[in-house]
């Protein structure tokens, strides 16, 4: 049976997901976002937001609000 979580938790992980694969992969970061929406259910808006997102900051060096 398959726990719900909630949008942001799907979200946060995709995105610890991302910067993990990019140090293992030579994929692009389009690349990388569409595997991750496609395994963490993430919607188109938030596809187009994490490319632009990680484009803009290609070393992760922002930190995610707690």
């Amino acid at each position: 049976m398959s726990t719900i979580m909630p949008h942001d938790e799907l979200f946060r992980k995709a995105v610890a997901w991302i910067c993990a694969a990019k140090e293992e992969s030579e994929d692009s970061i389009p690349v990388l976002v569409e595997k991750a929406a496609v395994r963490f259910n993430l919607g188109p808006k938030d596809s187009e937001f994490l490319i632009k997102f990680l484009s803009e900051h290609p070393d992760g060096d922002v930190a995610f609000g707690a």
